[in-house]
């Protein structure tokens, strides 16, 4: 386990700067305070498992304002996309995130190409329970804790949000008296139903005859759900249906914030609306963001890694609710 090491390279930090401007300037309005210091606390096991005979470690990363927060920093865990089988938790705009006043927890979770559902809910929920036992080490806020995340890291976020407590969900790997509920939710364009996703394809094509398949109206999302659950989604409704956030909706979820682009053609945007229609049957307070002009990306019209307004909005929601 790595020790503590502050935030060295200054361009990171006057692009991060820069970010935080642009998003107050275009959103009209202020932040409470000068953007924060932030130090990271990198490369921390939260779990580990077994498979090929070795031990595995499953890491994440911290990235925390380096004031002193009384009754320690609300927590929002970042959860990566790239359709559960591609990219990490290095791609987290933790620090980014940080300026605003939270700890960000970037966290890591197995690809679906070593292990098929329920494998990337365990880990993710492993994480927040590891977070939670290591509160005071760490000056967290246990009682404050939210889920964010783009794609396939959006409906990992909003699993975890729909799916506190159900047991078949939670894995053991560790810190099991410790609760994996969060308090806020935040998905960007993630899947919600799969057996609602037109399929672009039945079955499990070869990598050659996907080549002639992949320009089929939501050929990625279909490849890629399939492998998530080992087959074909009409294969395996068991597990297609506790892999669905819409499946545990109750009244007592956190509050959503969903955002969705209309041009979106990775993701269909029925799925958010799925979800939000879910939320608001059962009384739980969602804002959905319909954007007409986005596509499947969080980029901004400078191609910015994260819109500067939707920056704004999400943290907004975050203050909401987590502080």
């Amino acid at each position: 386990m790595r020790g503590m090491r502050g935030v060295k390279v200054r361009s990171r930090r006057q692009n991060a700067l820069l970010a935080i401007a642009t998003a107050v300037m275009l959103s009209g309005c202020e932040l409470a305070h000068d953007p924060l210091e932030v130090k990271v606390i990198a490369d921390l096991e939260f779990a580990s498992y077994q498979a090929a005979g070795e031990r595995r470690s499953l890491q994440l990363d911290l990235y925390q304002p380096i004031q002193k927060q009384p009754e320690g920093w609300p927590v929002i865990i970042y959860i990566f996309g790239g359709g559960w089988e591609e990219n990490s938790r290095k791609t987290c705009p933790g620090e980014l995130l940080s300026h605003y006043g939270y700890t960000i927890a970037c966290v890591s979770y197995r690809y679906s190409t070593e292990a098929i559902f329920p494998a990337q809910i365990y880990d993710v929920k492993a994480a927040v329970r590891w977070l939670r036992a290591n509160a005071a080490t760490y000056h967290l806020n246990p009682d404050k804790f939210g889920a964010i995340g783009g794609s396939a890291g959006g409906h990992l976020s909003a699993l975890l949000g729909t799916s506190a407590g159900v047991s078949e969900l939670e894995g053991d790997l560790g810190n099991s008296n410790y609760s994996s509920a969060v308090q806020a939710v935040v998905d960007w364009f993630g899947p919600t139903d799969f057996s609602q996703v037109p399929l672009a394809f039945e079955g499990v094509p070869t990598a050659a005859e996907f080549e002639t398949l992949k320009n089929r109206p939501w050929a990625h999302l279909t490849r890629v759900m399939n492998q998530l659950v080992g087959g074909p989604i009409a294969d395996h409704p068991d597990l297609v249906a506790i892999a669905n956030p819409i499946t545990f909706v109750t009244p007592d979820d956190p509050p959503f914030w969903i955002l969705h682009g209309v041009k979106d053609s990775v993701v269909p945007i029925s799925q958010s609306e799925i979800l939000v229609e879910a939320l608001r049957a059962k009384g739980v307070p969602v804002e959905f963001h319909r954007d007409k002009n986005r596509g499947h990306s969080m980029k901004g019209e400078a191609q910015e890694d994260l819109d500067p307004e939707i920056l704004t909005q999400t943290m907004t929601f975050f203050d909401r609710y987590l502080k």
